[in-house]
């Protein structure tokens, strides 16, 4: 199993185990008990495998039967499709040889089970009253929501602080790229502040899967803030400023973003470095497209923007001709030409005051 199936599988664990779950519902009534316990799901074959004793049942799964069965010592075994608990009482043999950093004797068989099956293996220390999920050696610690919800209010209130920076920030730009006074420097701020959403919204997402049924207004939230069409704004803008403004090229440059440390996103160079220019000083120039401020009018369909700007090369040669020959943007698909040559002009009027 490569990384990436095991970041899935470890994806469905947390999902599994999330508030309004089945199994979260069991596991908060045993730590609510005071007891411990070890969980096996999925890879039932091989789980049973590794086992011995314990009693057969075959019974539906439900959450009062997995906590009734969880007093005894034993692991109990539950089919993929958490419709049937197998065994209970069941006495678990991993190889004692499997490293493991764990210390508790249940935690240290949950591990190595998860190392030599694809079972979701869960223990509960009844000691500590600590949830620990493990997936091919990997563990992820279940948190009470009230944790989870501190982290969600701060990365809402990084999301706020950001975005109110970032639309004063997109609006200034606007300012430039009309006065064709746009530099690196200019930019290079402004993709720092879409990399800070972009990291929060990541954050924010693990969170909302942390919380189950419980994360839906905070989805709501993100949305509001962090939605569809801040991605839309960011991809627009990359694609102004790059020396290949395609799609692909745009979703590479992105992913390049994503991988920077704060101080390579606050440095000039290295941004320009990945827009794919070089020899860019902080003070250079830079030619917007203007697909970004093109589509902030409604009367630029989508696509039609595209087609302005491979006419006129940039947002620049557009503002030089819209005045003399307004009617000409018809050919490109404009329905109103001169509503698009007026809300230019009042944008660049609002903009510069």
């Amino acid at each position: 199993m490569d990384k990436l199936e095991i970041q899935k599988r470890m994806d469905q664990a947390i999902r599994l185990t999330a508030p309004g779950q089945p199994i979260r519902t069991a596991l908060d009534m045993i730590i609510a008990g005071h007891l411990g316990a070890l969980i096996c799901v999925g890879d039932t074959e091989h789980v049973l495998a590794s086992g011995n004793d314990g009693f057969p049942l075959n019974i539906s799964f439900t959450s009062n039967r997995l906590f009734e069965l969880s007093k005894m010592d034993g692991a109990v075994v539950i089919d993929e499709d958490l419709s049937h608990i197998l065994r209970a009482n069941f006495h678990l043999n991993p190889d004692a040889s499997i490293s493991t950093n764990e210390t508790g004797m249940r935690h240290r068989t949950a591990a190595r089970m998860s190392v030599l099956t694809d079972a979701i293996v869960i223990s509960v220390s009844s000691r500590r009253s600590v949830v620990n999920v493990y997936v091919r050696g990997k563990s992820y610690e279940i948190q009470p929501v009230s944790i989870i919800m501190s982290s969600v209010n701060q990365l809402i209130a990084t999301l706020q602080t950001t975005r109110t920076s970032l639309d004063k920030s997109l609006v200034r730009l606007t300012a430039l790229e009309l006065d064709d006074y746009v530099t690196l420097a200019d930019i290079t701020d402004i993709f720092s502040l879409f990399e800070i959403m972009q990291q929060a919204k990541s954050e924010l997402k693990s969170c909302i899967v942390k919380l189950g049924n419980q994360g839906k207004l905070v989805q709501m939230q993100m949305e509001q803030l962090a939605g569809e069409s801040m991605d839309t704004e960011y991809d627009l803008m990359i694609r102004d400023y790059a020396s290949d403004s395609s799609e692909e090229n745009a979703q590479r440059i992105r992913e390049r973003f994503s991988q920077m440390t704060p101080e390579e996103l606050s440095n000039p160079n290295r941004v320009a470095t990945a827009l794919g220019f070089d020899d860019l000083d902080e003070d250079s120039v830079m030619t917007p497209l203007g697909l970004r401020t093109l589509s902030r009018v409604s009367v630029v369909r989508d696509g039609v923007a595209e087609k302005i700007v491979d006419e006129y090369g940039s947002l620049q040669g557009l503002m030089g001709d819209i005045q003399k020959d307004p009617e000409r943007l018809g050919d490109f698909g404009v329905n109103n030409p001169a509503i698009l040559a007026d809300t230019l002009a009042r944008m660049q009027g609002k903009a510069g005051a």
